[in-house]
């Protein structure tokens, strides 16, 4: 299959706004020997994209810098020793594209797209073809976009470790975000009994169409970990997705069982901040296991993808709008803004 021999991408002239944002004509390399080209065909953005441009978090670079991690293509190329993959084939790259399996490390991280090296949001992009998976066949090209971040990071929190979710569990996620809503959906396809926070009471209308059996509004119920505690009658619950951080982890920990879990996986709340003394003494005496989640593998994404297939409706992912690749500066503006009840997708190929 022949390709053009220069791609549009996105590059920041500097880091500071999303606003720096330009569009530029860069040459297309042929695929080295263990890497495939991938014809781009969608990206979806993650607050984490917002924060790197906000240069609240680290990047590789300040100028000439390829943003976003999360993409849906079709390989046009392949590299000399790639035996695994054919032209044609519908794929997705994991966020870190040496995280094949196991525990991630230092190295590994280096790898992450869109940050430590360069990101998707381009017309034609190589992969190494030890970092790609099949996009299922249910999902279109800007569904598929939305996994390699926010889905595999809540199926590494909820069904990878040593004591993944049971059927019958209670699972508490915090807000509609990315994570939040996946975290949500894989729950309900384990059979989980799920409660979904949030200060928006639409946002509740969403997770309760997605399956959230309980929904609380923590404006309107500032003290929602008693609340918690009401609805399971005592019991408590078995995970928590704790994506608020400081600001939420000292309810999250009174709101947890004795042995439960709470995998962390951000810090987005701005609420009072948790004592590191009431933290300590808490997770030692309930016995709590909290886990940090840095994405996740190659491996688990594939899991991933497998359980999504068994369960297409209720894991379908949700997207609230897409916006053409001339219009990427305005997909960052609008995820800024939190009016999104869903994924913020750019559809590159149209």
């Amino acid at each position: 299959m022949s390709y053009p021999s220069v791609t549009r991408e996105y590059q920041y002239t500097r880091l500071g706004s999303y606003n720096n944002l330009v569009l530029k004509d860069t040459k297309i390399e042929n695929p080295r020997a263990a890497e495939v080209l991938v014809k781009v065909h969608a990206v979806s953005l993650n607050y984490r994209d917002l924060m790197i441009a906000n240069k609240i978090y680290p990047a590789a670079s300040e100028k000439g810098f390829v943003p976003c991690s999360d993409m849906a293509g079709e390989i046009i190329a392949l590299g000399e020793d790639v035996k695994d993959w054919k032209i044609g084939d519908r794929v997705s790259a994991n966020f870190s594209t040496d995280h094949v399996f196991g525990d991630t490390n230092s190295e590994i991280v280096e790898t992450s797209l869109g940050e430590q090296s360069g990101g998707v949001l381009t017309e034609y992009g190589a992969f190494p073809a030890h970092s790609l998976v099949h996009i299922p066949e249910h999902l279109s090209y800007e569904e598929a976009s939305t996994l390699p971040c926010a889905a595999v990071t809540a199926y590494n929190a909820l069904l990878a470790p040593n004591n993944p979710i049971k059927a019958g569990d209670y699972v508490l996620v915090q807000g509609t975000g990315g994570v939040s809503i996946f975290s949500l959906q894989f729950a309900v396809a384990s059979g989980a009994i799920v409660i979904a926070t949030s200060s928006s009471d639409d946002k509740l209308e969403l997770a309760t169409k997605l399956g959230a059996k309980h929904v609380v509004n923590y404006k309107k119920t500032p003290n929602w970990d008693e609340e918690v505690k009401r609805i399971t009658k005592g019991r408590s619950v078995n995970y928590i997705v704790e994506v608020g951080g400081n600001g939420t982890l000292s309810r999250s920990i009174n709101a947890i069982r004795v042995g439960g879990s709470i995998p962390l996986l951000g810090a987005l709340s701005t609420d009072e901040e948790s004592s590191v003394n009431f933290i300590i003494s808490k997770v030692v005496t309930k016995a709590i296991v909290v886990r940090g989640i840095y994405i996740g593998s190659v491996a688990q994404f594939r899991d991933m993808n497998r359980l999504m297939i068994a369960n297409p409706e209720v894991t379908r992912p949700v997207i609230n709008r897409v916006f053409s690749f001339e219009q990427a500066a305005q997909a960052f503006a609008y995820l800024e803004s939190q009016k999104h009840l869903g994924k913020v997708v750019i559809n590159v190929s149209a």
